[in-house]
Parts: C-alpha cells; sequence; structure tokens
C-alpha cells in the first residue's frame, strides 16, 4: 500500500470531481433518497468552496440531460461545467477534465457522481490506472436500485478506491475546531447537514 494512501485528506492534498448532477440522472435514481444524495454532494462541494479546495465539475449531454443543477454552480461562478466533448461515461477520457484534475497538481481526488455504477465507477477505476489516491463519495452517489449502487460501490472498492461519507471528507479537511474557518464550516455545513455535528 502506498503510503499517501495513510495520509488525511486536507484542503491542500485534495481536489473534488463530481460527475453528472443533472435533472435526467436524478429522475433515474432508485437506490436512495434523492434529495439525502443531493445534499451530501452539496454540503462537500460547499466545504470545499470554503477551504478553497479546488473543484471540477462535469456534465454529460447536457442539452438532453438538463444543465448540472444550479445548487452546487451558483456555488462556483468562475467555474465553468465541462460538459464532455465525447460523451464517455468515464469523465477522465474527456481531456479537459483530465487537464483540469492534473492542474490541481493534487494526488487525492474526492470523487462522486451519478450513476454509480457507470459514470462514477468508470472515472474512478481511471483515476485510480493513474495512480491517483480515490476517495468515493458513496453517499453523493445513487443509481437506477440499490443492488446497481450497491454492487457499483463493491466494484471500487475492489479496484482500490477509499469509500468516505460527506462528514468524514469535511472533518478531514477541516482537521480541528482550531481551524480558523471552523466556525463558517459550523455553521454552513455541519449545522445544515448534520444536526449533531452542527450542535
Amino acid at each position: 500500500m502506498e503510503k499517501s494512501r495513510l495520509e488525511f485528506l486536507t484542503d491542500e492534498n485534495s481536489v473534488l470531481l463530481l460527475v453528472d448532477y443533472q435533472p435526467a440522472m436524478f429522475k433515474g435514481v432508485g437506490s436512495g433518497d434523492r434529495t439525502t444524495i443531493k445534499n451530501s454532494a452539496l454540503a462537500v462541494a460547499k466545504a470545499a468552496k470554503i477551504l478553497n479546495v479546488p473543484v471540477v465539475l462535469t456534465s454529460i449531454r447536457p442539452e438532453g440531460n438538463g444543465e448540472f443543477i444550479p445548487e452546487i454552480t451558483e456555488l462556483f461562478p468562475d467555474i465553468k461545467v465541462i460538459a464532455r466533448k465525447g460523451q464517455s461515461f468515464d469523465a477522465l477520457e474527456d481531456e479537459e477534465v483530465f487537464k483540469q484534475i492534473k492542474k490541481s497538481n493534487r494526488k487525492k481526488i474526492i470523487l462522486s457522481g451519478l450513476w454509480t455504477s457507470m459514470c462514477f465507477a468508470y472515472t474512478a477505476i481511471h483515476a485510480i490506472r493513474e495512480g491517483r489516491d480515490v476517495y468515493g463519495l458513496m453517499d453523493a452517489g445513487g443509481d437506477a436500485s440499490p443492488e446497481a449502487h450497491a454492487y457499483g460501490v463493491k466494484r471500487m472498492i475492489q479496484a482500490g478506491v477509499i469509500p468516505i461519507t460527506r462528514i468524514p471528507v469535511v472533518s478531514e479537511w477541516m482537521h480541528d475546531r482550531l481551524n480558523p474557518k471552523a466556525g463558517k464550516l459550523m455553521k454552513e455545513v455541519y449545522g445544515k447537514y448534520d444536526a449533531i455535528m452542527g450542535a
């Protein structure tokens, strides 16, 4: 096991990649509560904004699937959503997406997307092949059925993806309550998406 996989996530060693959070993709989710899935992605996106973690957003066929959800894009007015030219299920096959990931100069990728067994999994496995430490944000993923989501998660773990959920990501980034941005994280992330931690 590479030593880097044992290092905790920080706001200086990771990049957030969100894939295909689009209306038509959400309509096809039957594996869990769509609002919960959306909120998990939104919570991590808000934390990334607060802590200045690089963010890459990509969509597939927006003319049919709709634009990337505004709840996230409005957080990052200076970030262009990359509509993948080849429409590949593997987001890293798109030259511009991969370019932005490399530009971040971060080895650790926090990744989630719709659907779990396809665009999320294919992108994650590609990133593993490229030597990245990939953290699959599993509670922000969704698929057509509970089985499709569950086996998509298992496939990623077997390939070496590190499973994680929204609060551990935010907590690792924050590190402790002495972080100068802890108050803002408590109010805007924990307080809105995790009642216990936000207390």
